[in-house]
This record gives structure tokens, C-alpha cells and sequence, in this order.
């Protein structure tokens, strides 16, 4: 298929690498000379600006945007997508942001005479390499029929859950729940360690018991716990603690416009608002223990 991919970031660059190996002709288009051209190396055209990509001989322009300023930018501008790209062409946009933005961009697009999906995704800058992301997606049905084979060459877990839209809505809330049981998992392991615990001791007690949750038995915030996790490296790589905040915030504005009350919710997006001020927005989401007085996290 003729693809057109905009946003070759930490995600959408390793996506657009795994089209490229599914046999897809991909042209793309990044602010990022250096993104492009890693993927013009591994065979994929360049389009020099957003306009000409939408007027590029495409079936499917795919978008990967860091929020929903930049996805309405890039759709509904004077030299956007929409402006220029040729109706039939089908849409996905991949982005995380608010599922009321999603809506309305693909309103835009309807309009237009183009089919759109909203298909965020979870699984991290690993799962985009390894091609195994889950992707939520909003649209209609057959429209999702159509985008299946493409997103199976990006990832391994691919749900329809229902009308545009509702794969934000996924994605917000799954997200949301884990920002929750992280910080919940932190108080957990630094209250027991406090206590005299020996923090593998007490994780091997929590992954056996009601406890258990993936922020414990996979991703555990205490260093030295699991070698694979970001606490035993640093927090370093990993889900940023920004990228986590930004995700709690579409979560609580979402619900704010749904008259939906989230109060843990909105209790954890001002502890990584807290724990961000304090200058650590870039190490990985975990570190969220570090606010705990007395945990023994360098």
C-alpha cells in the first residue's frame, strides 16, 4: 500500500521502519532532517512539507503528533493535511490525545470525504521497535476493517472499541488507572521497606497476592527489584514522567467535559505535577517514588 507517515519521533520513526519491512511504499515528512532521512535510507520517499505529502499519489497518510495541538494543526491548518490531500485517501492518526479533539478532527475529515480513525497506542518505544504495540481504536467498522492488515505490521494487539474517538477514550483511561496503581505501588513498597521489609521480599508477597498489578510484578518502582525495570537502571528510558503527566491531564479534562468526577485521578496528576516541578519530568514514570521522605531510591 502507499503510505504516507508524518511524525518519525521515538515512536512514529520505528513504526514507519516496520511498514517499510511489511513491504508498504512509505513517504514521509518530519521536521527532523535527521528522522527523515534515517527512513529515506531504509527506503521510503520524502515529501518536503505536510502539503506536499497530502497531495503525494497516497492510499493512507498515518500520523504520530506529540499532542492535540499539533494533530489539529497538521489536519485542519491553511497548509494541513485536509487542505490538500485528495478524498478518498483514508486517515489514521495515532497520536495520544483528547478523545473531544479526535472527534472533532475527524468530523473535519468526514466532511472532506475522507475516512478517519483515531488509533493510539501502548506499548512503549520497545514495543514500537519489536512491532508489537497494542493499538485502541476509534472509527467505524469497516473503516477499522480496512486499517487492520497496515496496523498488524506495527503491532500485535489490535482492538476496535467503538466509534471515532473511543480509542482516546482507551487509551486516557488505561492510562490514568496506571499513573494510579504506580503511585499506589510506590507507597506500598516504601511503606513495607520503612517497616523493615526487604523490598524483593515484600514484591515476590505482592505479585503472589491481591496486590499484584503490572506497575508491581513488571515495572516495579523499587531499585534492584527486577533488573529489567527502569528503577534498577537509573530510571532512565522508559515512559517519561511528563509523558505520564501530560496522559493524566488529557484524563482529567476529559472527564471534566464528561462530568465524570476522577479523584484519584486528579490526585495523581498533581503529585507527577508536583514531582515534575521538582526538575524530574524526564526520568521514567516509577520514579514517582522518589517522593516519598526516607525511600532509599538513588
Amino acid at each position: 500500500m502507499k503510505i504516507g507517515f508524518l511524525g518519525l519521533g521515538n515512536m512514529g520513526g520505528p513504526m514507519a521502519h516496520n511498514l517499510i519491512k511489511a513491504g508498504h511504499q512509505l513517504t514521509v515528512f518530519d521536521l527532523s532532517q535527521a528522522a527523515v532521512a534515517n527512513l529515506v535510507e531504509a527506503g521510503a520517499g520524502a515529501a518536503p512539507s505536510i502539503a506536499e505529502l497530502a497531495r503525494s499519489d497516497l492510499e493512507l497518510i498515518i500520523t504520530m503528533l506529540p499532542a492535540a495541538q499539533h494533530v489539529k494543526s497538521v489536519y485542519l491548518g491553511d497548509d494541513g493535511l485536509l487542505a490538500h490531500v485528495a478524498p478518498a485517501v483514508r486517515l489514521i492518526d495515532s497520536s495520544t490525545i483528547d478523545p473531544m479533539s479526535a472527534r472533532e478532527v475527524a468530523s473535519a475529515a468526514a466532511r472532506n470525504g475522507n475516512r478517519m480513525i483515531d488509533a493510539p497506542v501502548s506499548g512503549g518505544t520497545g514495543g514500537a521497535t519489536a512491532g508489537t504495540l497494542t493499538f485502541m481504536v476509534g472509527g467505524e467498522q469497516g473503516d477499522f476493517d480496512v486499517a487492520l492488515p497496515v496496523l498488524q505490521a506495527m503491532g500485535k494487539n489490535i482492538v476496535h472499541c467503538g466509534p471515532a474517538g473511543n480509542g482516546q477514550v482507551a487509551k486516557v483511561a488505561n492510562n490514568m488507572l496506571l499513573g494510579i496503581s504506580m503511585i499506589g505501588t510506590a507507597e506500598a513498597m516504601n511503606l513495607g521497606v520503612s517497616l523493615g521489609m526487604d523490598p524483593k521480599v515484600l514484591a515476590g508477597i505482592i505479585n503472589t497476592s491481591s496486590g499484584r498489578c503490572w506497575s508491581s510484578d513488571t515495572y516495579n518502582p523499587y531499585p534492584g527489584v527486577l533488573d529489567s525495570a527502569p528503577a534498577s537502571r537509573g530510571y532512565s528510558g522508559g515512559f517519561g514522567s511528563d509523558l505520564m503527566l501530560k496522559d493524566l491531564g488529557l484524563a482529567t479534562e476529559a472527564a471534566k467535559q464528561a462530568r465524570q468526577p476522577v479523584m484519584l485521578g486528579a490526585l495523581a496528576q498533581q503529585l507527577y505535577q508536583t514531582f515534575s516541578s521538582q526538575g524530574n519530568g524526564e526520568l521514567d514514570f516509577s520514579a514517582i517514588i522518589k517522593l516519598y521522605a526516607g525511600a532509599d531510591n538513588e
